[in-house]
């Protein structure tokens, strides 16, 4: 066993290589290097390396934490280094996990200094109906994202020169109010007021679902496919419904209503192949702003409800 004076003597030598080694005023990386060669520790204590790395937060924080008060150094040692009981390990971790909750650090220092079981419940609770809301909210978006990566990849696979007729399962749709465009109102201001309509109704509706286009069987029959009937939003869980049934889909490039061509192509497809138009057309862009940057090279898909002659 070492002596005292020796001891002594070992902690002077350390100081000087310290001080040889970084200067009178280290940096915390040099204070970590030295602690990992050089540090005196207790075997029953942490050093602040260990209690970051335990506790999954930076040195930084929690030197700026013992700066504030909120999470003290149980003792220092006679290096000025920080030294932290392993029970501080799971009062960081709350903090930790607060802060990412977005709880302020003045009131979580505000309720560790006057803690108390009842405190720390309705803290705890408050933060679980939070975390049930993020939960909700993740959800959703997570159900949007899926929605339009569907219909990317779908875009991105068709063969844009062919027409098809096939089978359509149904589909989940919000159906803005009926256009009547008789007052002069534009295919503009009718877009700008089903984002209106649904906004004045339902606050919590996710308005960021694509928005297509519905057309009436006798407008198609008539060659009348300018503006449509009603807007709709492609959205899971709506109550509207797109038919299931046999369609015509094809589709073209350009921008929002630029659908007369392949209007005309369809109806002669139908009419070549012993078919005939029997429910609405759905109008759709799979390739639109969230992904083209030339708004003329939209890909407009467009799908007409149709039976065998």
């Amino acid at each position: 066993m070492k002596s005292l004076s020796s001891k002594k003597q070992e902690k002077e030598y350390q100081k000087i290589i310290a001080a040889l080694r970084y200067g009178l005023n280290p940096t915390e990386e040099a204070e970590k290097d030295f602690e990992e060669e050089y540090g005196e520790k207790h075997s029953s204590l942490i050093s602040i390396s260990e209690l970051a790395k335990f506790a999954r937060v930076s040195r930084s924080a929690l030197i700026f934490y013992d700066n504030i008060g909120l999470v003290p150094p149980v003792e220092r040692g006679d290096n000025n280094y920080r030294y932290y009981s392993p029970h501080q390990v799971t009062t960081t971790n709350l903090i930790n996990t607060m802060q990412k909750l977005n709880v302020q650090l003045k009131i979580i220092k505000e309720l560790s200094n006057h803690r108390t079981p009842n405190s720390i419940v309705s803290l705890f609770s408050e933060q679980s109906k939070y975390i049930d809301g993020r939960i909700e909210e993740l959800l959703r978006a997570q159900k949007l994202l899926l929605t339009l990566k569907d219909i990317i990849e779908e875009g991105l696979s068709v063969d844009e020169e062919k027409i098809e007729v096939g089978w359509n399962k149904e589909e989940s749709i919000l159906f803005g109010p009926q256009i009547d465009y008789s007052d002069g109102t534009t295919i503009e201001e009718a877009f700008l007021g089903f984002y209106k309509h649904w906004s004045a109704i339902d606050s919590d509706l996710d308005l960021n679902y694509p928005v297509w286009g519905f057309f009436s069987e006798e407008r198609i029959k008539r060659g009348d496919w300018v503006g449509p009937d009603k807007f709709y939003f492609k959205m899971p869980d709506a109550p509207d419904r797109k038919p299931a049934g046999l369609y015509v889909t094809g589709y073209t490039r350009g921008y929002y209503g630029q659908s007369d061509t392949l209007y005309k192509r369809l109806i002669a497809y139908i009419k070549k192949n012993g078919l005939e138009i029997s429910g609405p057309a759905f109008e759709m862009y799979p390739l639109n702003e969230i992904t083209i940057t030339d708004p003329y090279n939209y890909l407009m898909r467009i799908s007409i409800s149709v039976k065998k002659l």
